[in-house]
């Protein structure tokens, strides 16, 4: 009886197959094939979620650290902050300048400082990370309302009180007294986060790290 035929090894590397004894087809310049088959032991696979974490983390450190920094801004406003001199008459309470500026200049005051912090704080998020994130910027922002929050309800607090008709009471008719610190235009409370995203988004994108791009391999075949 004539024996089975039995394949040939050129049949193998027809198929794109390595024949027995050969080595595995490599790339150019001997890399091996950048496309590994899985389960291979250069098949690399990455874990999203610990980089989430770490990522998560950042940002909640920023909100909370940005928060504190309240505060300052707070006792920082209380000292800045224009007084707004009253009087009464014994019946009512008035401006005892109706045509000043000082009302306003609250408002202003406050808006200035949490521009400034803002700045601060993203410039020191950036330093600190390097890198930047949806996370991290949210973080930010969250943080900037919440500090901005504290240093608005601080320096009500600890300035004069809100109390305007006892205080009057207090010092007597005709004696000028300074009028509780407020906060009128409520929009303010958002200046510290805006400043905080639009700088660390700038400088993420200028000086932020850049993604390295793929390595392409390109394999050539020689017709025999």
């Amino acid at each position: 009886m004539t024996p089975h035929e039995q394949p040939s090894p050129h049949d193998d590397a027809e198929h794109g197959q390595p024949a027995p004894g050969e080595p595995a087809a490599q790339g150019p310049q001997g890399h091996p094939d950048p496309y590994p088959a899985e389960g291979s032991e250069h098949a690399e696979y990455s874990e999203p979620g610990e980089e989430l974490r770490a990522e998560l983390v950042q940002a909640s450190v920023a909100a909370i650290a940005v928060a504190v920094a309240g505060v300052l801004l707070g006792l920082l406003w209380l000292w800045l902050a224009p007084r707004v001199s009253l009087i009464s008459d014994g019946k009512a309470v008035y401006l005892k300048d109706s045509e000043g500026e000082n009302a306003i200049g609250a408002d202003g005051v406050f808006v200035l400082a949490a521009l400034a912090f803002g700045l601060v704080s993203a410039l020191l998020t950036f330093l600190f990370c390097r890198r930047g994130g949806v996370a991290l910027v949210v973080g930010l922002a969250i943080g900037g309302v919440l500090g901005s929050v504290i240093a608005w309800r601080l320096g009500v607090w600890l300035g004069p009180s809100t109390d305007v008709v006892t205080h009057a009471r207090q010092v007597g008719k005709g004696v000028a007294f300074e009028a509780p610190l407020k906060l009128n235009a409520k929009g303010a409370l958002l200046a510290w986060s805006v400043a905080a995203m639009v700088v660390h988004l700038a400088l993420t994108g200028l000086f932020g790290p850049r993604d390295e791009e793929p390595e392409t391999y390109y394999q050539t075949t020689t017709a025999a």
